[in-house]
């Protein structure tokens, strides 16, 4: 009989870290027989294939990855210091997702506020440019038993687990898609005869690609669901709200069913333009071609 992968964390209260590093090491393993165990027993521990946040000792290689120690585990070049998932996710992470650029993203995007949050660092006053906050703290604190509740930490780990586990390998599934897609973006952008309007064939993952040039305004491109175009404005900072060039202040506002922002733009199928004015909407993509020519002449 196989012997199962012993992997071991602490019991108790549970956190974004060590859930999202057994969950990362579930997909390392894969279907390998393992088996998890929540527990302070340091025999228990000892034995163990990996361990993580707790044992006091990070040593990557018999797979230890505790940073409770003194002096921690170390951070990252711009000063966030590691928890247990950003430990494991340093270790395996372009292994999981056999991407280095994958691998760097989640980081970023998953393990740079997971860890911030474990390690008390205060995620509100960081001023972020590079992703959008991702809090997962407040869904692990939401799974916690209440002190009505009774001693159910275990129940709640596991329920959790499969839904940490499935948050993880969807954003793995995605940014190998931007990653793909980006390509697509940045081959639209080399091929625009006119750099301020970048057309997609398809719903390109664009924006980060598209802030790093300093031309584009809009893009033009169709819609992830239906057969509707659109333009939306390009952003110097893809995860903000401040457009390089809003759409027109006379679209603003107009509603599908409203004929009026047909007669100001005179483009018969323009179906509505946000108040906001970051994105327009027509049924054709000859339509959303020239709302975009009228908004870089405007």
């Amino acid at each position: 009989m196989e012997k199962k992968i012993r992997i071991v964390t602490h019991s108790g209260t549970f956190h974004s870290d060590e859930i999202l590093a057994v969950a990362a090491l579930q997909i390392l393993i894969k279907d390998a027989p393992h088996e998890i165990i929540r527990t302070r027993d340091m025999d228990v521990i000892n034995s163990a294939d990996y361990v993580v946040d707790v044992g006091g000792i990070y040593d990557p290689q018999t797979n230890r990855f505790d940073h409770h120690q003194g002096g921690g585990a170390g951070e990252r070049d711009n000063g966030i210091p590691y928890s247990a998932f950003g430990l494991v996710w340093k270790h395996y992470g372009e292994t999981i997702s056999d991407s280095k650029q994958v691998a760097a993203a989640i980081d970023v995007e998953i393990g740079h506020p997971v860890d911030m949050g474990d390690n008390g660092f205060d995620y509100y006053k960081l001023i972020r440019q590079d992703t959008e906050p991702l809090i997962l703290q407040f869904m692990v604190a939401m799974f916690r038993p209440t002190w009505k509740e009774g001693l159910i930490h275990d129940e709640r780990f596991f329920e959790l687990l499969t839904i940490m586990r499935r948050v993880l390998e969807l954003t793995i599934k995605k940014e190998r898609d931007n990653e793909e897609g980006g390509k697509f973006a940045e081959a639209a952008y080399e091929a625009a005869p006119d750099k301020r309007i970048i057309v997609l064939d398809h719903a390109y993952p664009w924006h980060t690609i598209l802030a790093e040039h300093p031309e584009p305004l809009y893009v033009v491109k169709p819609k992830s669901v239906g057969t509707n175009w659109e333009v939306e404005c390009v952003r110097d900072n893809p995860f903000g709200f401040e457009n390089r060039k809003d759409l027109p202040e006379s679209w603003a506002g107009h509603l599908e069913g409203d004929t009026e922002l047909a007669r100001i733009t005179g483009v018969p199928d323009v179906v509505f333009c946000h108040n906001r004015r970051y994105i327009a909407v027509t049924r054709s993509k000859e339509g959303a071609l020239k709302l975009a020519q009228l908004a870089v002449d405007a």
